[in-house]
């Protein structure tokens, strides 16, 4: 029998215990340390952990397995109260509440969102839109705070457009230190330069004089913010950014140089063109000399 050892980045305290198969799917069965003491969020009693299990697991999704969904599998616990039997469930380290994916899978469908809308991403991953709108809100409202003692050297901003042709925009900031693991430190709403200047005030005035770099789009709003408050930085622009400008002049010309000639195109059967005869119907012989005409026109 074949074996397959599989590097999973997993949480603290997170252990895997099982996994399986399913269709196009993995499952990772997954526990973690529960805690000694609760506190009833009815009555307010505090008392040793009366532990008890659901019968039917629960699966959240997490990051991709092979380009393919992965999900974590756990029976889920909960405390029941010894005063007023009041069945509260313990929430997961890795998730939030009344939700069913993980902390890291909405950071990665944040970073996915650069340079895509939420109809395409939710596409892509195969969920809903309205998922990827409730991930992006779950950010926004959510009080982040940056250890103060985190050494930061390079950073990156972006705006996320959550639909098309509608003004609604995010501005995401996230530390590049370690390119194999970008991490997400601020989350403001718009993509001006004031949503800039809230994600880099987020971080203290030694942060701010140690990044040495910040990967920005082409447009003046980000780079003026990093201007004012990273002294000491450098700016870069990805290739993915350039590519984007260049891909939106093709596109603008292409529209522009392709209406005439689609426009005379559509006037009719070129004339004085000659057409063997191939015994062709005589519909497929008009075909054949818009088709023609289309060819010779100008490009």
């Amino acid at each position: 029998m074949a074996r397959i050892t599989i590097d999973v980045d997993l949480t603290p305290e997170v252990e895997i215990t099982g996994y399986q198969r399913y269709q196009d799917g993995h499952g990772l069965e997954v526990r973690w340390p529960l805690p000694a003491r609760c506190r009833c969020e009815k009555c307010g009693h505090d008392d040793v952990a009366h532990i008890e299990f659901k019968t039917i697991p629960q699966a959240i999704r997490d990051l991709n397995l092979w380009e393919q969904p992965c999900f974590w599998i756990y029976q889920a616990p909960f405390h029941r109260c010894a005063r007023c039997n009041y069945r509260q469930h313990i929430i997961p380290p890795f998730k939030r509440k009344d939700v069913s994916y993980t902390y890291r899978f909405e950071q990665f469908v944040l970073r996915s969102l650069i340079g895509s809308t939420a109809e395409e991403v939710a596409r892509r991953l195969g969920i809903s839109a309205e998922t990827v709108d409730r991930i992006v809100e779950n950010q926004l409202t959510e009080d982040r705070q940056i250890d103060p003692q985190r050494v930061i050297t390079d950073i990156g901003l972006d705006e996320l457009s959550l639909k098309k042709r509608h003004r609604l925009y995010v501005t995401l900031m996230t530390d590049l230190s370690d390119s194999a693991r970008p991490q997400i430190l601020a989350v403001e709403r718009g993509k001006d330069t004031a949503a800039a200047l809230k994600c880099l005030e987020r971080l203290t005035h030694e942060q701010r004089q140690q990044v040495r770099t910040h990967r920005v789009d082409m447009g003046s709003a980000y780079p003026a913010a990093c201007a004012l408050r990273l002294p000491h930085s450098r700016a870069v622009t990805d290739r993915f950014h350039v590519a984007k400008k260049f891909n939106e002049v093709v596109d603008t010309l292409r529209k522009k140089n392709d209406s005439p000639v689609q426009g005379e195109a559509d006037q009719g059967p070129a004339k004085d063109l000659s057409v063997p005869n191939v015994g062709l119907p005589p519909r497929s012989r008009e075909f054949e000399c818009r088709g023609e005409a289309s060819v010779g026109g100008p490009l």
